[in-house]
């Protein structure tokens, strides 16, 4: 952990460097300290300098871990589509820094918590913002099978095994392929378009004006018309009341309708829960590796919630009744133990 504490405060002065360098982007005095921000659960961090900075945030992207080009290419689709999202004002790939425009620092996440009355406007717009996104285009790769099942095979590998213990035997794995097989049919019965991929609480701004801003769309697909629908309303972080998510698929699958996007008949709430399922069990997977490999302890507080969307779900397709049984035979006690673990 030194070497990597080293690393990272040699690559803080290299950015603190090269923004002093790009002279065009900004005025920051010497006397500017660069001040962290915020990290992510990627490679990413935040700064902002304490004085100067014309409004801007830098970013230490690490150009062997993060796909830079992508997010510069992203976010100028985003801009031009007339959403608010950071605009990358300067950008230095071999050395991964980015000055982009500040956002601030509300987090959906945190009105949620501090002024709920705020709620339903703030996802109003959210909802709005989706639908902006949906013709985005900008040469994107496919959400396909493949990607897919790679994602949800992070449950086995961190969550099941690495973060649980447990030893998963083949007819529970055979199972789970089942599960997946279904998952990735729902997926791929749906239109595909441009898909965020991380369309929640803590990665949207509240904004007074052009909200919400949106963050942290550099890994964006074109996939399954649902799923930034799914990361808004099944949000690991924060639980929506379920007569109210499915009130908000309806009206969803009406304003797709309308559109010519999706047939009125489409089974969109199916759509949108087998669409959360292989989410959440890639989340799953997500949360435990960045525990176990990466040293981030703190999202191991969303897993129960996570598991719960599971259970919740399997609950209601027949299709899913063996998985089902298993969370709360196997998985629902050890999740039990970790929340133990974790006061």
């Amino acid at each position: 952990m030194k070497d990597d504490s080293q690393h990272a405060d040699g690559r803080a002065t290299g950015l603190a460097e090269w923004a002093r360098a790009t002279a065009s982007i900004a005025d920051i005095p010497q006397s500017a300290a660069l001040v962290p921000v915020s990290d992510d659960a990627s490679f990413r961090r935040y700064f902002r300098f304490s004085e100067g900075g014309a409004g801007l945030v830098f970013v230490d992207a690490p150009p062997e871990h993060e796909d830079n080009e992508s997010f510069v290419k992203i976010s100028a689709a985003l801009c031009e589509a007339g959403l608010n999202c950071p605009e990358v004002k300067a950008f230095d790939y071999n050395l991964g820094y980015l000055a982009v425009t500040d956002l601030g620092d509300r987090l959906y996440l945190d009105e949620l918590m501090e002024n709920p009355s705020a709620v339903p406007s703030l996802y109003r717009d959210a909802i709005r913002a989706i639908l902006k996104l949906l013709p985005v285009t900008c040469e994107l790769p496919p959400y396909d099978a493949l990607k897919l099942k790679t994602e949800m095979d992070l449950f086995h590998e961190w969550f099941l095994v690495g973060q649980l213990g447990l030893k998963v035997d083949s007819d529970v794995a055979q199972m789970l392929e089942e599960v997946y097989e279904c998952l990735i049919s729902s997926a791929l019965e749906q239109p595909a378009v441009f898909v965020h991929r991380d369309f929640h609480s803590r990665n949207l701004m509240v904004e007074a004006a052009a909200n919400p801003g949106i963050i942290d769309f550099q890994d964006a697909l074109v996939g399954p018309v649902t799923y930034d629908l799914v990361s808004l309303y099944k949000d690991c972080y924060y639980q929506f009341d379920r007569n109210l998510v499915e009130q908000v698929v309806d009206d969803f699958r009406q304003e797709l309708a309308s559109r010519g996007l999706v047939a009125s008949d489409v089974p969109m709430l199916r759509w949108f829960d087998l669409m959360g399922a292989q989410r959440h069990l890639k989340c799953l997977g997500v949360f435990s590796r960045l525990n176990l490999r990466d040293g981030k302890p703190g999202y191991l507080a969303d897993i129960p919630l996570v598991v719960d969307y599971l259970v919740e779900t399997s609950a209601i397709y027949p299709e899913l009744e063996r998985f089902h049984k298993w969370l709360l035979a196997e998985i629902m006690p050890k999740v039990s133990d970790l929340k133990q673990v974790m006061r």
